[in-house]
């Protein structure tokens, strides 16, 4: 994946050039209240967010509890945070598919036979998957001048 040099295929990636030898920005998984608070934010109407925009939408919880989670996803490479005067304000490093995406990346990385893995999940996918699948391909191969690997 992303490396010294050069471009890194990981879409939530924050290295700016890209230094990981394994690029896993943005690739950790989350707790429960952790996908809750992404759940929202990545449907979330604005830009950027608050804890106390969290904290109307979860009341559940303690605000305090809240403002470490945020904080946690910022260290997790999720989010990414500002001070705006005394507040701090929150915003997604990546969409769902994006963070989706890193993960079935290292997933299918750490497999001792990726090929294999990834023909087993090509084989599970319904057709509509496999058209939407089919025409990323083919726009990888069109963008590369090649086939993509197989």
């Amino acid at each position: 994946m992303g490396q010294t040099g050069t471009a890194c295929r990981n879409p939530l990636c924050s290295c700016d050039p890209c230094g990981c030898s394994q690029c896993e920005c943005g690739a950790k998984r989350f707790g429960s209240l952790e996908q809750r608070v992404m759940d929202w934010l990545w449907t979330a109407p604005a830009e950027t967010i608050t804890v106390r925009d969290v904290a109307d939408v979860l009341p559940e919880y303690a605000y305090t509890t809240l403002a470490t989670v945020l904080d946690r996803l910022v260290v997790k490479g999720v989010l990414q945070s500002e001070l705006d005067g005394r507040t701090k304000r929150y915003t997604p490093t990546g969409s769902r598919g994006s963070h989706t995406a890193v993960l079935m990346r290292v997933a299918l990385s750490a497999d001792e036979d990726p090929a294999l893995a990834l023909q087993r999940f090509a084989e599970n996918l319904t057709e509509s998957e496999a058209t939407i699948l089919r025409k990323a391909l083919d726009g990888f191969k069109r963008r590369r001048g090649r086939s993509p690997v197989r």
